[in-house]
């Protein structure tokens, strides 16, 4: 009797710290707190950025990236807008773009080239804020948790545990901070609602959602059919993406399509972003970079699942 009102303390103590996300509407269990997530992104993010090449040495583009990464983290949810957010662009030719806890959004030069106009970036860098608004990361965490804590917790219940180890020794949070890659993935759920959030955001910000669509086009194209049954990938694959963004085009975002009030801004993206860096000396093409770009464009727009891949 005592192991089991040790389970359901337990239990008890998780529901507790639940809360309603305001982006999501649900419920999630505050695996990371604040300042864990600050911490994460501030300690994760210098590997990274060393790793993938570096941050690009133009500071009118960096500030192009961010002007467009601004826009978008104004119409975000809850204390959103007040967040201290940090777009880099990355001078990596790897075809990628990431978040971080801690509103650390990250965008490689190699998509950025890809891309036609402004609403396609917003569409890529909308995504990230998705990830780091939903709070996705800490769902990876505490689906790591729960794992691991089931596990224990039914040791206790059927007295195959003796001690609180198996606890402390849940199935380990997969973030190497201070010197190594983060190794987390996002889900095929999570990469959904991403794209469903990137939407969001650029329509509210006065950006054609179709370049959504465009973006997964580009990436469709960059697979060059690489891919393996879809029901064995973590993620959906672009194609699975390109029929989700379409039905929403036709149905929550219709009235955006041929309306003047929503741009693309083609020629802006050209003035002011491809034209000066074409001007910039191609990117060292390191072993890291070279093992990434063997692997095919990321489906994902993050560098975790890829980097986990070029591990193994």
């Amino acid at each position: 009797m005592k192991r089991l009102v040790i389970v359901l303390v337990a239990s008890t103590g998780m529901l507790a710290g639940c809360e309603t996300n305001p982006t999501t509407g649900r419920s999630q269990f505050n695996a990371l707190s604040r300042q864990q997530e600050l911490q994460i992104g501030a300690e994760a993010a210098p590997q990274l950025v060393s790793e993938m090449g570096g941050e690009v040495a133009d500071p009118a583009l960096q500030a192009y990236v961010n002007e467009v990464g601004q826009r978008l983290v104004a119409h975000t949810e809850g204390d959103g807008p007040q967040r201290q957010w940090d777009f880099t662009l990355l001078d990596s030719d790897v075809i990628n773009a990431f978040a971080l806890p801690g509103e650390k959004v990250f965008f490689s030069r190699g998509l950025a080239e890809k891309l036609d106009n402004e609403a396609q970036m917003a569409a890529v860098l909308g995504h990230e804020v998705g990830h780091v608004m939903a709070r996705h990361v800490n769902d990876r965490v505490a689906q790591q948790l729960g794992v691991g804590l089931a596990g224990a917790l039914a040791g206790v219940v059927l007295g195959g545990a003796t001690d609180n180890n198996a606890v402390k020794q849940v199935a380990p949070i997969a973030f190497g901070v201070g010197g190594q890659l983060v190794l987390l993935r996002y889900g095929r759920g999570q990469e959904t609602e991403a794209d469903a959030l990137g939407m969001r955001y650029m329509a509210r910000a006065g950006y054609d959602p179709v370049g959504a669509l465009g973006v997964m086009q580009v990436l469709a194209e960059a697979s060059d059919g690489r891919s393996g049954p879809e029901m064995l990938a973590t993620h959906p694959y672009p194609e699975t993406r390109i029929q989700n963004i379409r039905r929403l085009l036709q149905s929550e975002y219709a009235s955006t399509q041929g309306n003047p009030n929503f741009q693309v801004h083609a020629e802006r993206y050209q003035q002011r972003f491809l034209s000066r860096l074409a001007l910039l000396p191609r990117p060292e093409r390191d072993e890291l970079a070279l093992a990434l770009a063997a692997l095919g464009p990321s489906h994902t727009w993050c560098a975790h699942c890829a980097a986990e891949r070029a591990a193994r």
